[in-house]
Order: C-alpha cells, then sequence, then structure tokens
C-alpha cells in the first residue's frame, strides 16, 4: 500500500525531475549570493577627516565677528533657518538721533528711502522721539531693523509736552499738557502718509480709509470719514478738527450704462439696487435725470440723498 502510495505521488518523468533540480540550484545559488556579495562589490569610503575639517571651518565662520555671522548687528535677517536666502543690509553704523538726522543718514543706516521720507515727514510735522524704543513704531520699519539700530541711537534732551505755570497761592506745582497741534489733512487729497500721523491712526487705519475713498469715487462730506470700516467713534471725534474738504470732483456712475456688477462695487449700492436700477432701465429706457432713481420703490429719501452724488445719466 505504501509503495503504490510512493510511487503515485513521488514518480516523476525526466523532464519533471530536471526541472525539480534547475530550481533546487537556483535556489541555492540565490542563498549563497550574499555571501559572495562583498567579494564583487567594493564598499565605498568617505573620508571622514575632510568632513571633520569642513564642520571645523563652519563653526569658525560662524562665530567670527561677536559671535554670529547672522546677527542683527551685521545686518541679517535673524530667521536664517527657515530655508529663504537672504542678504545682509548694506549698512554704515554711527550714533545717530532720530530726531535730527536727514534722509540720506537713515539710507547710510540700511533703512528704505521710502521709509526714511517717511520719518522726516513725521518730524516735520511735530513728531518726537523721546526714547530710543520709540522707533518701534515707524511705520514701514521692520523688527530687524529696530534691533540693529538700537544700539546706536543717542536721544539729545528732548522737550517734554508739559509747561510748569507759575505757582499758584497754594504754592502747588500744578502742571497742565500742552495741546498739540496737527496739520490739516484734505479727505480726498491726503495720503497714507497724511492721516498716519493724526492722532489714533495708524498705519491700518490710514489704508481703510484710504481704501474707502477710492470705493466711494471720494468724500463729499467730512462725516463720511467716521464710516471707514473698524474706524472707532472715539478716534474720529479727535481727528474731525484736522479733516478739510476741498471742491474735487466725485467720480460717478452712469447709472444709464453701468452694469448691475459695476454698480454693486459701490458702498452705497447693493444687489438689489443695482438690479431694481438695471431693470428699470431696460423696462422704461434711459433715465432723463438722477431724479428719476426715486421712482424705484426701494430707494427712500435718506438713501437717495446719500447715493444721489455719484450718479450721472451721461
Amino acid at each position: 500500500m505504501w509503495q503504490q502510495f510512493l510511487k503515485d505521488y513521488f514518480n516523476y518523468t525526466k523532464k519533471e525531475r530536471s526541472g525539480i533540480l534547475t530550481l533546487l540550484i537556483l535556489i541555492l545559488v540565490l542563498t549563497l549570493a550574499p555571501l559572495f556579495f562583498s567579494f564583487f562589490v567594493k564598499e565605498k569610503k568617505f573620508n571622514y577627516s575632510k568632513f571633520k575639517n569642513e564642520i571645523a571651518q563652519l563653526k569658525i565662520d560662524s562665530t567670527s565677528k561677536n559671535g554670529s555671522e547672522f546677527s542683527r548687528e551685521n545686518g541679517y535677517n535673524e530667521n536664517f533657518n527657515t530655508g529663504k536666502k537672504f542678504q545682509p543690509v548694506q549698512a554704515d553704523y554711527f550714533l545717530f538721533d532720530p530726531n535730527t538726522i536727514s534722509v540720506n543718514d537713515w539710507i547710510r543706516l540700511g533703512i528704505r528711502e521710502k521709509t526714511a521720507r517717511t520719518i522726516r515727514k513725521y518730524i516735520s510735522k511735530g513728531g518726537k522721539f523721546y526714547k530710543p524704543e520709540d522707533i518701534k513704531k515707524i511705520w514701514g520699519l521692520s523688527p530687524a531693523d529696530v534691533t540693529r539700530l538700537l544700539p546706536h541711537i543717542r536721544i539729545k534732551d528732548v522737550v517734554k509736552e508739559y509747561t510748569q505755570p507759575a505757582k499758584s497761592n497754594s504754592q502747588k506745582n500744578e502742571f497742565k499738557q500742552v495741546t498739540k497741534t496737527y496739520q490739516l489733512v484734505d479727505i480726498n487729497l491726503g495720503d497714507a502718509d497724511d492721516y498716519i500721523v493724526l492722532p489714533g491712526i495708524g498705519s491700518k487705519l490710514s489704508k481703510r480709509i484710504i481704501a474707502f475713498r477710492d470705493q466711494l469715487g471720494g468724500f463729499y462730506s467730512i462725516d463720511q470719514v467716521a464710516e471707514t470700516y473698524f474706524l472707532p467713534d472715539s478716534t474720529f471725534q479727535k481727528i474731525k478738527p484736522y479733516l478739510v474738504l476741498n471742491d474735487e470732483p466725485l467720480k460717478k456712475i452712469n447709472i444709464n450704462k453701468a452694469t448691475i456688477d459695476e454698480m454693486k462695487l459701490h458702498p452705497y449700492i447693493n444687489y438689489n439696487l443695482a438690479n431694481a436700477i438695471f431693470q428699470y432701465r431696460n423696462q422704461h429706457g434711459n433715465f432723463i435725470s438722477v431724479d428719476d432713481i426715486k421712482k424705484i420703490m426701494m430707494v427712500t429719501d435718506d438713501l437717495y440723498h446719500k447715493v444721489f452724488p455719484y450718479l450721472t445719466i451721461k
């Protein structure tokens, strides 16, 4: 019985035996191949001494001149690990008083000409730096510039904005704050530099006022400045005495030609009003006068008086 079983399952033809033998030889070769691999492939050798010399040279370079080649004092951006390539600031350092140096002096210190002129404009309008850290408030001056310039600032005595009046009968020293005066700003002609020196107005608010004015097409009333996005009413009341309005032409929308998309870009005209004007024009023809928009039901008297200065029929 066992002989028959072995005969049935282990009896191979000559071709099958050759195949099995070939397969066994192949398995043996693949098994032993890793043992002989090192004899045919040479391991690549690294020059570790050269690598160590390069590392040492980098350490020497990085610690040269006050301990860091990338320090702010040498004019490099402090975030040199971000992977970006930074260029050193070309600066000629010297002790300076930010209240007195010229535009060219600021440029020598590595400050952009536009920023330097902004600083001088601030000084010419009565602004002052009372301590070195005050330069952090300069619009356009980066934190890296502030850090590298602070050690070189020497501010001379600046007259404080307080005066001491004559002693009263009670022989007490009383101080009162001197009211600071600002240059008047034409709300339709002033730029961001003009607005930024006003009390409570920083770089963001000055840009928002300009952007809102451009969207409107110009101001026809000083009170419109108060509508600027995120401008507190308390701040507007502070700057209102220094705002003036000259007779400047407004940018107007031709309601006989403008599309819905063009009209709805105006802050006073939403999509519904723009669509109503467009549909009325299609149904009744061109407007004979701007007053005709009063015939549109949704146009109230308040809305009409608000948007009227920005509309035209030709």
